[in-house]
């Protein structure tokens, strides 16, 4: 197994959760009542998991080992890709302010998380295919067979890590709530 087919992997998970997410903020849109704590609990996730553990993955395994065989890391896919990392903290950021305000009734705050999640899951899809489709066949292309093992190592450590926190096993579950939710 390659470390592109655990992130590939992971991708999936985090298009289901974007779907999810899309459907919750129809219904958001069109004056149905989500519970502002599983908002809170989204962003968290992708806080956690997307940006806390995948992109961890990315650029603390993948690119490195990229970096290594002549990838240059201030320019070209590896710096757009941490950029791209940057800028879906950023949403992440808006759409936590616009849920925390949620319970209070505040109009102007539904608006700005939906207006938030439709801009993001945009975004994050079209990262996603950049990632699954560029960065990911260059990975297997120049990356020697050999040095995915210590890619791999590293991914693993980082899942470990993520474990001791507490954080991992409740990411599928939480996808799987929101998708109940989206389309109750």
């Amino acid at each position: 197994m390659k470390a592109t087919d655990i992130l590939r992997e992971e991708h999936r998970l985090i298009e289901r959760l974007l779907n999810a997410l899309e459907a919750t903020a129809q219904k958001l849109e069109q004056g149905h009542e989500v519970p502002p704590d599983l908002l809170l609990e989204v962003v968290d996730f992708n806080l956690a998991f997307t940006d806390g553990c995948h992109h961890r993955k990315e650029e603390a395994a993948l690119f490195p080992a990229l970096v290594a065989q002549g990838m240059p890391e201030r320019a070209g896919p590896i710096a757009a890709m941490v950029r791209e990392h940057r800028q879906g903290r950023q949403f992440c950021q808006q759409m936590r302010e616009a849920a925390l305000r949620l319970p209070s009734g505040d109009r102007a705050a539904r608006s700005m998380f939906v207006a938030n999640v439709y801009e993001y899951v945009e975004f994050r899809r079209r990262h996603i295919t950049r990632e699954n489709s560029i960065l990911f066949e260059m990975a297997e292309r120049i990356i020697p067979a050999g040095a995915h093992s210590e890619i791999l190592a590293a991914m693993e450590q980082i899942e470990r890590e993520d474990l001791a926190a507490g954080a991992k096993p409740t990411y599928r579950a939480l996808v799987e709530t929101l998708e109940r939710e989206a389309w109750a």
